[in-house]
């Protein structure tokens, strides 16, 4: 379970989806995309489309419950099921996408129905990629039933790298557990760590610190949200990550 955390902005939908993309490329697959940002730009990242979301699903199986046309099934047995039918099915990965609740109503409920479903589906997987909200209420929400590794992302500004500082004490505060932690410098324009990057490495106690260069192929399609299935093997970005996941695979 790889969880991808940081504030708004800094490409952790772009993280995401390439973590998702070049693990299934290692032969790590099928690999579970989580989109657990309401904004669900993930499925765009990785070239599908999500029709339905948990949101959707279960404002669904609310009226349909309601109206009394399905018995002999209980109501969370009638979510899993609507979950099951909104994933996003492709050879390299699959997508289940949070969305945003489409009615009145508590939004704790999907994420509870998440949770649990993602506790089953989970273990049928060799890798999950969680994609955050800004922030880390998701986990605190324990919508991932284990974390192995969280991965903070950050711009190269200082102003980013104290938002890290204060997303990792967060963490702290609200029981977050993981096994390793990773800290991804995006968007770099040396493509080298600066001082500043780290500094804060080292506050964190992250096993892992890695500069992804600021290159123009990949910001031009996360601008456009469009797919990163296309980038080559070749694109500095990608080699990155890939050996990000070499060392973290490890």
């Amino acid at each position: 379970m790889i969880a991808v955390g940081g504030k708004g902005g800094v490409g952790k939908t772009t993280v995401s989806a390439l973590l998702t993309l070049r693990l299934a490329a290692r032969g790590v697959k099928p690999v579970l995309a989580l989109d657990a940002d309401p904004n669900c730009c993930l499925d765009a990242a990785l070239g599908v489309k999500a029709v339905s979301t948990v949101g959707g699903v279960r404002e669904t199986a609310k009226q349909i419950a309601g109206a009394g046309l399905v018995v002999g099934i209980a109501k969370q047995e009638l979510l899993e099921l609507k979950i099951a039918e909104s994933i996003v099915e492709t050879d390299d990965f699959d997508l289940i996408s949070m969305g945003r609740p489409e009615g009145p109503g508590c939004y704790c409920y999907a994420n509870n129905v998440l949770k649990a479903t993602i506790e089953k589906l989970s273990s049928r997987y060799p890798a999950v990629v969680l994609d955050n909200e800004a922030g880390l209420e998701n986990l605190s929400r324990r919508i991932a039933p284990r974390v192995d590794f969280l991965v903070l992302v950050t711009d190269p500004s200082k102003a980013g790298m104290e938002t890290i500082k204060r997303l990792h004490a967060l963490s702290k505060e609200m029981g977050i557990t993981y096994g390793q932690l990773a800290l991804l410098v995006n968007r770099s324009r040396s493509g080298v760590l600066s001082r500043e990057a780290q500094d804060t490495a080292l506050a964190i106690r992250a096993s892992q610190v890695l500069a992804l260069p600021d290159d123009p192929e990949v910001a031009d399609l996360a601008e456009k949200g469009m797919s990163l299935t296309g980038l080559k093997e070749s694109n500095p970005v990608v080699r990155c990550i890939d050996q990000f996941l070499k060392t973290l695979l490890a």
